[in-house]
């Protein structure tokens, strides 16, 4: 353990990271420099700094990047309208590529032996993180102090924690793991470990829950230009601001509540329960533009992608050539993606309300059950007949045989 002179952490100033600090000090002797990646979660970072500080670290690093992950990689993502197991939006997922590509910068510049992670080895989070440093740093040693310490669990950090004067926010009465940025917050653990618990009335922090939200439908309307969102009833602002009004808008509503037991990449299913008031929102518009503005064969085909893309993206490969070559393929399908959705919002239900573009292959000349001069019903007769050849050659071979 010697040879670890100097370790960048990725620190939170949670339970976990907090003991790190210490452990990593008692245990290789080493430096330790914390860096803090702002992704949107509500901190005080002065706090944080100072308490990474007080901890042991020798410097502390605040870095806002919440700007680049909205556009980096919460975007293509949408754009991709990757969506994990049908429920979960990703917002652990491509969160922790960025905060290790952040992590390698720092360790590079601060000249580190090591990078080390307060990911358990039971979670999808040690695989995000160390295969993004795989990718970005390949020779630099990681440390997953999970893997290594004598802890058993949360209640042994919260003792060490207590041993070392480190004020932590987790309790015995309060024992969600959480995780929290401008997409979304996720709570793992407590009593949600047993599936057949419903969640208990103070888990839920951000969103209104669907019996308090409003009994007023509220409508919200959309622009997207080329799969992104670019401005919120009719009013433009950057990435990381239209994102926030429709998280507002959405919690309001009690929008984007997802309770899911989910399958890890480890092997073991796990509960959780997400709030997503603006994702959820946004994926929903998203998809609708599409109905709209891609063809038959490719929305199909991109539907298809979309699921690839998404194990991809949970299962740590955001920095895969894969990954990369989806999302060439995600950015030809979305030059046309252009136009508003409308959406009605109503206790925790979004509903269409209408769509727009000037891309759209919707054409009522050609569907309208009324008179029209553009379409010979006629015609359909031969399509089905050859569509349908196959399926005719195959039941007069099954007569013939039985004869």
């Amino acid at each position: 353990m010697s040879d670890v002179k100097k370790v960048v952490l990725a620190y939170s100033g949670g339970l976990d990271t907090s003991v790190i600090i210490p452990w990593l000090k008692e245990n290789y002797g080493c430096e330790v420099i914390a860096c803090c990646v702002n992704l949107g979660q509500p901190e005080d970072y002065a706090a944080v700094e100072k308490k990474a500080i007080a901890s042991g670290a020798s410097k502390a690093y605040i870095v806002d990047a919440q700007e680049e992950f909205v556009k980096d990689y919460i975007w293509p993502t949408v754009k991709a309208g990757a969506v994990y197991e049908g429920k979960y939006l990703l917002g652990t997922s491509f969160a922790r590529p960025l905060i290790a590509k952040i992590l390698v910068d720092v360790a590079q510049q601060e000249g580190a032996d090591a990078i080390a992670h307060g990911a358990t080895g039971k979670g999808n989070d040690q695989v995000r993180f160390e295969l993004a440093i795989k990718a970005l740093a390949p020779n630099t040693k990681i440390i997953a102090p999970w893997r290594e310490w004598e802890f058993k669990g949360r209640e042994d950090c919260m003792e060490y924690a207590a041993k070392h004067n480190i004020p932590v926010v987790a309790t015995k009465s309060h024992p969600y793991s959480m995780d929290q940025n401008v997409w979304h917050l996720s709570h793992e653990g407590g009593h949600l470990e047993d599936p057949a618990n419903a969640p208990k009335d103070d888990v839920l922090l951000v969103c209104k829950s669907q019996m308090e939200a409003p009994d007023a439908v509220t409508e919200v309307t959309i622009d997207f230009k080329e799969g992104v969102p670019v401005a919120v009833n009719g009013k433009q602002a950057s990435p990381l601001a239209l994102l926030q009004m429709l998280n507002d808008i959405g919690a309001k509503n009690g929008i984007g509540i997802v309770d899911i037991v989910e399958n890890r990449l480890v092997g073991m299913k796990s509960r959780g329960v997400y709030e997503n008031p603006g994702g959820a929102i946004i994926m929903y518009a998203h998809r609708e533009l599409e109905y709209l503005c891609l063809d038959r064969a490719t929305y199909h085909y991109k539907e298809q992608i979309a699921n690839k893309y998404a194990e991809l993206v949970y299962d740590g490969m955001w920095f895969a050539p894969l990954r990369d070559a989806l999302q060439a393929f995600v950015d030809t399908t979305q030059q046309t993606v252009t136009g508003r959705v409308t959406l009605h919002l109503y206790k925790g239900n979004i509903m269409s309300a209408g769509a727009t573009s000037p891309y759209s292959l919707y054409s009522q000349e050609f569907v309208t059950f009324e008179e029209d001069d553009v379409y010979n019903q006629a015609d359909a007769e031969g399509f089905i007949n050859l569509f349908g050849l196959p399926l005719k050659i195959n039941a007069l071979m099954k007569e013939k045989s039985h004869q």
